[in-house]
C-alpha cells in the first residue's frame, strides 16, 4: 500500500470514529430530552392542563434550543440522587 493509500485509510477510519461518537452523543441528548418531555407532560397533566395525546404527538426530543448538530456539547455533572432538575418557572423569570 502506498503512503497516500495508508493516510487515506487512516483519515477515513478517523472520520468513522468521529461520526460514531457524534451519533452516540446525539442519542444521549435525545434520550435525556425524552425524559424531561415525559416529566413535563406528567406535570402538566397533574396540574390539570389538558395535555392531549394529539398535542404530545407533536413533541420532539430533537427540537430543543440546547441541542445542536455541530458536535460540541458542554456537560456538567448531575447530582444523581436528586433526580431530574426542576422545570423553569416563568413567574420567577419575570
Amino acid at each position: 500500500m502506498s503512503d497516500d493509500g495508508y493516510r487515506s485509510q487512516r483519515y477515513r477510519e478517523g472520520m468513522e470514529h468521529q461520526i460514531g461518537s457524534l451519533g452516540l452523543t446525539l442519542n444521549a441528548v435525545v434520550w435525556w430530552n425524552s425524559l424531561y418531555l415525559d416529566a413535563a407532560v406528567k406535570q402538566l397533566r397533574a396540574d390539570r392542563f389538558p395535555a392531549t395525546d394529539e398535542m404530545c404527538a407533536r413533541l420532539s426530543p430533537i427540537c430543543c434550543d440546547h441541542s445542536n448538530f455541530l458536535g460540541r456539547y458542554a456537560f456538567t455533572r448531575a447530582e444523581l440522587d436528586v433526580g431530574l432538575r426542576p422545570f423553569h418557572d416563568p413567574a420567577q423569570e419575570s
